[in-house]
């Protein structure tokens, strides 16, 4: 099993990285491979709309949007950690996922998902509410843990003091692997949920 971490911080050594590794570090103990792609310190623009990636089956922009695609796409799970600055996620992040998951055609249903909010203070539950959207329009389980997954701190390499938050992030890690591994297990058995064609409508017909 393989899970993709995301570091959505322009400190790649900050709190969020360190929060991911408080996660990488149960995964390792479970047999769960990991690797950290850190964007939030790439020069990344956002979607233009222009449907180019219908047709490439790729982002017209081929920066590390499509290189990471290529690994989302082999992963068995993708963990989004970001910090939080004006009560959401990093607006750079915001504009890698935003392209990352309109533009990478491949199946993505029962891969688990599960975010990560770091901040001073406030701003994780509604920073935790924005990057699990993500999952829910790509029919990606979401793994929860005993708590909404925050952590806390200022300076760099503070977070290891939030005692509750680093557990939540451990229980996380436990119960995404859990949760992966019962996936694999039921699509030996049942295969993947049957599949319609996707209806678009318009609120205006």
């Amino acid at each position: 099993m393989k899970v993709l971490m995301i570091n959505g911080s322009p400190r790649a050594n900050g709190n969020t990285f360190t929060a991911l590794k408080e996660m990488e570090k149960v995964f390792g103990e479970n047999g769960v491979e990991t690797e950290i792609v850190t964007v939030g310190n790439k020069e990344i623009r956002g979607c233009i709309a222009c449907a180019t990636c219908a047709e490439r089956g790729k982002c017209v922009f081929d920066d590390i949007v499509n290189e990471t695609a290529e690994k989302f796409k082999e992963a068995d799970g993708l963990v989004i950690a970001s910090p939080v600055y004006y009560a959401s996620a990093n607006g750079t992040l915001i504009s890698f996922l935003d392209r990352l998951f309109y533009s990478a055609h491949f199946d993505k249903s029962m891969k688990v998902g599960a975010s990560v909010a770091v901040a001073r203070r406030a701003g994780t539950t509604a920073t935790f509410d924005e990057l699990n959207k993500y999952f829910t329009i790509a029919s990606m389980p979401i793994a929860s843990s005993n708590y909404w997954n925050e952590v806390h701190g200022r300076a760099k390499g503070e977070a290891v003091n939030d005692e509750e938050g680093m557990q939540t992030l451990r229980m996380l890690a436990r119960n995404m692997t859990f949760l992966m591994k019962s996936i694999e297990l039921g699509k030996e058995k049942y295969g993947l949920p049957e599949k319609e064609e996707k209806t678009w409508t318009h609120f205006v017909r």
